[in-house]
C-alpha cells in the first residue's frame, strides 16, 4: 500500500468514517473522502491534509444514482480506478431503547440499496493487483441472522437468507420489500421480525447477506483480478448516531474496518468481522 493506492471511504466527514479516512491516511494512502454535505465534507478534508496526510473530498450521496454515476466518473478520470472502498455511510433513528419504525424505507434504502448500488458501481473501477481489491461494508451485530434474541422469526425464510448457495439479490430485496409492506400495514410487530432497532437491525442482515452473495460471485474472477468482501461491526461508538451513548471511541470503531481493508495475502471473502 501507497500514495498510488487509492481508497474511497463513504460517509466520512464525521464519526467512524472519518476516524477510517485517517487510518488509511496514516498508512501513506491516498483517501478520497466523501461526504452528502459539500462544506462539511470539505471541512473534515482540509483537518486531515493539515496533519500531512493525502487526503481528497468528492461530494456523494449513496442514495442518489446520479450521485454515485457522476462520483465513480470522476474517480476513472482522475485516478483510473480504486484500490478499496470503505462503505460506511449509514444512517439510524433509534437510540437506546427506542424502536420506532417511522422512517423503515429511509434507513433500509440508505443502509441496505445504498450501499449495494455503491458496491456495484465501485466494482467495475478495482485495479487488478496481486494483493486483491479490497471492499469492506460496516455493519452491524445487530444484522447477524442466528442472534439468540435479535432474528428473524421464520425459520424457512432464516435458512433460504443463511444458504450462501442459493441466495439471490431478489430474496433480500424481497425480504426488505416485505418488511416494508408490513410496516405500512403495521402488521411488522407480529411479522416475526428483529425486536430491537428493528428497520436497522434489517438493513444490516441484508448488507451482511449482499456481502456473502457478492463474495461467491467476485470468487469466479481470475488471480491477479480479485475483489475480496467482507463486513464488519465497529461495536457500539461513542457518535452522533449513537446519541454518543456508545460504549467504544471512534478510533476504536474505525481499526477493524481498516485493518481489513489493508490485511497483507488477504484471501478471506463474504465474512463478518468485529475486534479484527
Amino acid at each position: 500500500w501507497s500514495a498510488k493506492t487509492i481508497a474511497v471511504v463513504t460517509g466520512a466527514n464525521r464519526g467512524i468514517g472519518f476516524e477510517i479516512a485517517r487510518q488509511l491516511a496514516l498508512h501513506g494512502l491516498t483517501v478520497i473522502l466523501t461526504a452528502r454535505d459539500i462544506a462539511v465534507g470539505e471541512e473534515a478534508a482540509r483537518v486531515l491534509r493539515e496533519g500531512g496526510l493525502k487526503v481528497v473530498f468528492h461530494q456523494l450521496d449513496i442514495v442518489d444514482h446520479e450521485s454515485i454515476d457522476s462520483f465513480c466518473a470522476w474517480v476513472k478520470e482522475k485516478y483510473g480506478g480504486i484500490d478499496v472502498l470503505i462503505n460506511n455511510a449509514g444512517i439510524s433513528y433509534n437510540t437506546g431503547s427506542d424502536n420506532s419504525v417511522e422512517f423503515a424505507e429511509k434507513v433500509i434504502k440508505t443502509n441496505y440499496v445504498g450501499t449495494k448500488n455503491m458496491t456495484k458501481a465501485a466494482i467495475p473501477l478495482m485495479r487488478p493487483s496481486a494483493e486483491g481489491a479490497r471492499v469492506v461494508l460496516v455493519s452491524s451485530r445487530l444484522g447477524r441472522l442466528n442472534g439468540r434474541r435479535n432474528r428473524i422469526g421464520d425459520v424457512a425464510l432464516r435458512q433460504q437468507l443463511q444458504d450462501v448457495e442459493s441466495l439471490s439479490e431478489d430474496l433480500i430485496d424481497t425480504t426488505m420489500n416485505k418488511f416494508l409492506e408490513q410496516v405500512k400495514d403495521g402488521s411488522w410487530i407480529s411479522g416475526g421480525w428483529p425486536q430491537n432497532n428493528t428497520d436497522y437491525s434489517l438493513s444490516k442482515l441484508a448488507v451482511n447477506a449482499y456481502a456473502r452473495l457478492t463474495a461467491r460471485i467476485l470468487s469466479e474472477k481470475p488471480e491477479g483480478e480479485r475483489i475480496y468482501i467482507n463486513c464488519c461491526c465497529p461495536g457500539w461508538v461513542k457518535t452522533a448516531m449513537t446519541g454518543w451513548a456508545g460504549l467504544t471511541s471512534p478510533e476504536e470503531g474505525a481499526d477493524t474496518p481498516a485493518w481489513l481493508a489493508l490485511l497483507p495475502n488477504q484471501s478471506i471473502s463474504g465474512k463478518f468481522f468485529a475486534e479484527r
